[in-house]
């Protein structure tokens, strides 16, 4: 299954395997007979890709919250690995099990984030192939450009590297610390997704456009940075009064055993 999801191959009704013939050509079929209801093939793959797209959000949310449980338990995770800094085998069984410890207390399974990733791959390759590899689906035009050629404006790349830079930025920012290999992927990606997009088709790159602003929309639902960042400012308020209540109230304690 997984060598036939790498075939460039046209999918048509002759196509064989349980990947082309019910998964890619069914999902061609849907995009088709969008196209012919709701204006033609460049509103077949919009629409097509958003249902896609609204179909797996739940996974999607639960893989978040799982990440942003993850990512709020980084600081102490990084105490630990401070504590338990030498490299011999009895530190790094206590540094594990001081995080499987951790981990539990705060109800986090570090892998619950995996099955959801796993299970989207798939899906979304199918959606990406049922584009490739349909002829038709080259055959139309949206707006400005012939969905089976490069954008001659280059529009619809600028936008699908911006619209990546913008969600790979926002999820960056939801991040309690910031990490070196999350703050350069922000900068790679969107390079890496606007040169790819000079080469492919404008069916492909409105795929990649829609798509990508999807996610814009769905990490700002999701896990919105600014509503993140407030919260995370209160708990502080927060902490930092109880930590003055509790230094105030042995203070008293202390005085009142002096006297």
């Amino acid at each position: 299954m997984i060598l036939a999801a790498c075939s460039n191959q046209p999918i048509n009704s002759h196509s064989t395997g349980i990947w082309d013939h019910y998964i890619v050509y069914n999902c061609s079929q849907f995009i088709i007979w969008l196209s012919k209801h709701f204006g033609g093939y460049g509103m077949g793959i919009i629409i097509f890709t958003i249902l896609i797209r609204i179909i797996i959000l739940p996974l999607m949310y639960y893989q978040t919250k799982s990440m942003l449980k993850t990512q709020e338990l980084a600081p102490k995770l990084k105490e630990l690995q401070q504590k338990y800094s030498t490299r011999d085998r009895e530190t790094m069984q206590k540094l594990q099990m001081e995080q499987q410890r951790l981990y539990k207390e705060a109800g986090v399974n570090p892998f619950a984030s995996l099955l959801p990733l796993l299970v989207q791959l798939p899906v979304m390759w199918a959606l990406y192939q049922a584009i490739w590899r349909t002829n038709v689906l080259r055959s139309g035009s949206f707006l400005w450009v012939q969905l089976g050629s490069t954008d001659p404006y280059l529009i619809l790349p600028i936008l699908a590297a911006l619209f990546t830079f913008i969600s790979s930025w926002l999820a960056m920012a939801s991040m309690p610390e910031k990490n070196p290999m999350s703050t350069s992927m922000t900068y790679i990606m969107p390079i890496f997704i606007f040169i790819m997009a000079l080469q492919f088709t404008s069916a492909i790159t409105l795929y990649w456009v829609v798509s990508n602003a999807f996610q814009v929309g769905q990490v700002l639902l999701l896990q919105n940075p600014f509503k993140l960042r407030k919260e995370r400012e209160a708990k502080q308020r927060a902490e930092k009064a109880r930590q003055r209540k509790l230094a105030k109230a042995k203070r008293q304690a202390y005085r009142g055993k002096r006297k």
